[in-house]
């Protein structure tokens, strides 16, 4: 991939507006930079996310098309209420962030519905969302089966809108139980969605919109305005059932 033509961001420069992004590949904004929390709050904020494989320089991207879950159209299947009223897992919030990173990491990306090359939750990527963890910004909702770690997801939440990056299962249905329980997590705030970035088939099975670029950066805006309460992300066990 030629970054050649693409604009060279220092450390303490800002990114290009998002509508400068290309057009082929989609989205690809600019690369460089570092991913320090201010940098990637930076470009949360601005609609902006990294994606890159190990040996490429930091790439970032911002696409035309953007796919987003609110509380209001996430969809549960039947299979999925029937798991549910089962009590087949237990559910956590940000008790085991370093645990869902690492198992995200070997679950593939996909672009356009194709599956990227290689991992692209590096090391890198890795030590900077526990930082970001760290810092009270990136969060996990876990799921547990016979206190085994089933599935779960990541995310970083930038006042009401969660910007979920990678989730994983090794059993049926743990990674939709997940986005349910993410979604009752935020369906008190009206304002809150989750950005769920490039949209895949998959995620237009759960309810997602696709929505433009524009029309997303306008919405986040808008979300942005009315944050949701630190308290959400305490460390804590979880009953989908509760209020």
């Amino acid at each position: 991939m030629a970054v050649l033509h693409l604009p060279l961001i220092e450390n303490d420069t800002p990114f290009p507006s998002v509508e400068t992004a290309l057009s082929e590949p989609d989205g690809l904004l600019a690369f460089g930079g570092d991913l320090s929390i201010q940098r990637l709050i930076a470009a949360y904020r601005s609609g902006i996310f990294p994606w890159f494989s190990d040996g490429e320089p930091i790439l970032w991207w911002s696409p035309s098309s953007r796919a987003i879950i609110s509380p209001r159209t996430f969809h549960i299947s039947k299979s999925l209420k029937k798991t549910l009223k089962k009590n087949l897992f237990t559910f956590s919030i940000n008790t085991s962030f370093e645990r869902i990173i690492e198992s995200c990491s070997s679950t593939p990306r996909y672009y356009d519905n194709q599956e990227a090359a290689g991992t692209w939750i590096t090391d890198d990527m890795i030590d900077a969302y526990i930082n970001l963890h760290q810092a009270g910004y990136a969060h996990s909702v876990e799921v547990w089966q016979d206190n085994k770690l089933v599935g779960g997801l990541y995310g970083v939440m930038t006042d009401s809108v969660f910007c979920g990056e990678s989730m994983f299962h090794t059993v049926t249905d743990a990674s939709k139980a997940a986005m349910a329980v993410l979604t009752k997590l935020l369906a008190p705030y009206s304002h809150a969605f989750i950005d769920c970035q490039m949209p895949t088939d998959h995620l237009t099975s759960l309810g997602a919109l696709t929505i433009s670029r524009e029309e997303f950066i306008t919405s986040m805006n808008s979300a942005n305005h009315t944050p949701v309460p630190n308290t959400l992300w305490t460390p804590r066990s979880f009953s989908f059932c509760q209020a």
